[in-house]
């Protein structure tokens, strides 16, 4: 590693797609530029990266963000239902 770089992740898993890319960023590279360097966004078109939430090692956190060594950046889908009602259903189904 040089310098100057850090050693990154980045991450997304969908129905479709399964993505994880090991990236070299320069230091201060945000998460939004690795996302954009790391080819996810034409792999994963769904990925509407003005609504996205995205997060560190299951953090979230915000596309200005600044990354550091070893980091995986995760982008997250949208919930397709609540937990707690998911849960409420399975015990009244029981």
């Amino acid at each position: 590693m040089a310098a100057d770089t850090l050693n990154i992740e980045v991450c997304y898993a969908s129905d479709a797609v399964q993505f994880l890319r090991a990236l070299t960023v320069p230091i201060g590279a945000t998460i939004e530029q690795a996302i954009t360097v790391s080819g996810v966004l034409r792999e994963a078109p769904e990925i509407d990266q003005a609504t996205m939430q995205v997060g560190i090692y299951a953090k979230k956190k915000t596309l200005d963000t600044v990354l550091r060594e070893h980091d995986r950046v995760e982008i997250y889908r949208p919930l397709i239902a609540d937990p707690k009602n998911a849960r409420r259903r399975r015990k009244s189904q029981a």
